[in-house]
């Protein structure tokens, strides 16, 4: 059973930087790829970032220069380094992956940006 635990949301100010973490239940060498999606109220959830297993990354244009995706494979862990935060920014992060055609989400980890 595959799970996936978010953490490190909160609340920041704009231009403040937060770091989310999403731990696998098992190597993450397991899967082509892990994503952060993030859904705001009201709103359709959408692709932030994706990094594959080889260590490719893309962004969403929206965060493109601000948030950084990276992996830690000996702690089955993905990131999302989100600097230069805007109020647009606030929405829960969710981490994602999937294995054929099952797909994987975690809890979602709330993160609020205050003006």
């Amino acid at each position: 059973q595959v799970q996936l635990v978010e953490s490190g949301g909160g609340l920041v100010q704009a231009g403040g930087s937060l770091r989310l973490s999403c731990a696998a239940s098992v190597s993450i060498l397991s899967f082509s790829a892990m994503r952060w999606y993030r859904q705001a109220p009201g709103e359709q959830r959408e692709l932030v970032a994706l990094i594959t297993r080889g260590g490719g990354a893309d962004y969403a244009d929206y965060v493109k220069g601000r948030f950084t995706i990276s992996v830690d494979n000996a702690k089955n862990t993905v990131y999302l380094q989100m600097n230069s935060l805007n109020t647009e920014d606030t929405a829960v992060y969710y981490c994602n992956t999937h294995i054929r055609s099952t797909q994987y989400w975690g809890q979602g980890t709330q993160v609020t940006v205050s003006s």
